[in-house]
């Protein structure tokens, strides 16, 4: 898959369209679920693909056919996304209300084999939880840990896409891993001592 990659980039870079258009088919989606993962909101994520494709395009002559495609453009489009969360850092609040119905499923990381209506709406709350959870990381983390879990990328290609050392990497999935366990503990004795009245 890389050779293909690399030759249409080099295609792409001599100005062939198709070529570029096919790299945009074959990415736009992996960078569109990694944008709204990052940035939690879809008309960000949809700038944020087309902003990356624009980047890529007019950094065509720089990628160096050495390296996987796809580390060069997750690359541009996770620092497109950190650079959108710290511009909105003033404005944005943790505690925003998610839009309903928007992405309810993205970070299914339980597996869902419902029976139940009450198990659905468990099953849901907990994906919400953990959404949430993942959305108050710090941003060194949140990234990381999206890329690694969410991505399903492994700790040498997380270090080529954020250009860091993998002992760095790692020291961060592991802290990122913690952060959120303690937060949904944190979370789960806050609903323990103080149950909501039926």
């Amino acid at each position: 898959m890389n050779f293909v990659e690399a030759r249409l980039a080099k295609l792409a870079r001599n100005g062939d369209r198709n070529a570029f258009a096919e790299l945009v088919e074959l990415y736009k989606d992996k960078i569109f679920h990694l944008a709204y993962r990052m940035l939690n909101n879809k008309q960000e994520a949809e700038d944020a693909v087309q902003e990356t494709f624009l980047r890529v395009y007019t950094n065509l002559h720089r990628y160096d056919e050495n390296q996987k495609f796809s580390t060069w453009i997750f690359r541009i489009g996770t620092n497109l996304c950190i650079d959108k969360l710290r511009r909105r850092k003033n404005t944005y609040s943790l505690d925003a209300e998610m839009p309903d119905g928007e992405g309810n499923d993205y970070y299914a990381m339980l597996p869902s084999h419902e029976d139940t209506p009450e198990k659905q709406i468990i099953v849901s709350e907990t994906q919400e939880q953990i959404r949430n959870a993942i959305d108050t990381l710090p941003e060194k983390y949140k990234s990381i840990v999206i890329l690694r879990y969410l991505q399903d990328m492994s700790l040498q290609e997380i270090s080529e896409v954020l250009d860091m050392p993998v002992t760095t990497i790692k020291t961060r999935v592991h802290r990122g891993r913690e952060y959120l366990r303690k937060r949904l503990e944190q979370e789960e004795q806050d609903a323990n001592t103080n149950p909501v009245p039926r």
